[in-house]
């Protein structure tokens, strides 16, 4: 959806949670069970917010119709539907669970980033090529097995290797294979890395937070992240 300019709503706003009752019966149908976490009026008159786990969708304050895709502002290309999202998604770098991620060092590791992936995603492999490029970085893995069914099973095995960052780097760059899985107890942080993917608003892998507190969706390059380091 594209708009010239942004109306403001004009009615007083119901708690979104109020509303998110009163519409979930004729959303969910379409958006699936328990999909409607709020539900609230937008910036553009008659135009409401559905913030789901998967992102924002729109409707009106009736449930009548259900619109996906962004809305994108025609005077300054901005993408306003990922400027919400980036509201609802806010973090805390410094604050992320780093116990719960593979630490991989590289020179100093004076620069850090974070990365949310999963052992069978092929960008993860594509962007392991450029992290090895790195000089002097930390690198946090969080690993989410959201992708295949094998998925946990590999994120088990990889977490609970001697040396977790070995394991890691040397699979997803090809150099070694998968390692063994554990033949005892080994508690994982998987189901809690799950559910701060789904409190970030992280819906696919992979995924780099920065210590500006911004993150980054989908594969890049070396040099985007070396900009990023030096914003």
């Amino acid at each position: 959806m594209f708009f010239g300019g942004l109306a403001a709503a004009s009615a007083a706003p119901a708690a979104p949670e109020m509303l998110a009752k009163r519409l979930a019966p004729k959303l969910e149908p379409i958006l699936g069970p328990n999909m409607v976490e709020k539900v609230m009026p937008s910036a553009h008159a008659g135009l409401y917010e559905v913030l789901t786990p998967r992102g924002i969708v729109y409707t009106d304050k009736t449930g009548s119709f259900v619109s996906f895709g962004p809305i994108v502002d025609t005077a300054t290309k901005v993408n306003l539907t990922e400027k919400r999202l980036q509201d609802f998604s806010k973090f805390v770098f410094k604050d992320l669970p780093f116990k719960d991620a593979i630490k991989t060092v590289k020179g100093d590791g004076s620069r850090v980033i974070a990365t949310f992936e999963d052992p069978n995603c092929g960008f993860c492999r594509k962007l392991m090529t450029e992290v090895e490029k790195l000089n002097n970085v930390t690198i946090y893995t969080f690993l989410i097995p959201i992708l295949g069914p094998d998925s946990a099973a590999k994120s088990t095995a990889l977490w609970c290797a001697k040396d977790q960052s070995a394991a890691w780097t040397g699979f997803m760059s090809g150099k070694a294979p998968l390692p063994a899985a554990p033949t005892g107890h080994c508690d994982t942080p998987l189901e809690r890395n799950t559910a701060l993917q789904g409190k970030l608003r992280i819906t696919g892998t992979p995924a780099i937070l920065f210590p500006d507190n911004t993150k980054t969706p989908g594969y890049v390059t070396a040099d985007v992240i070396e900009a990023k380091f030096k914003k």
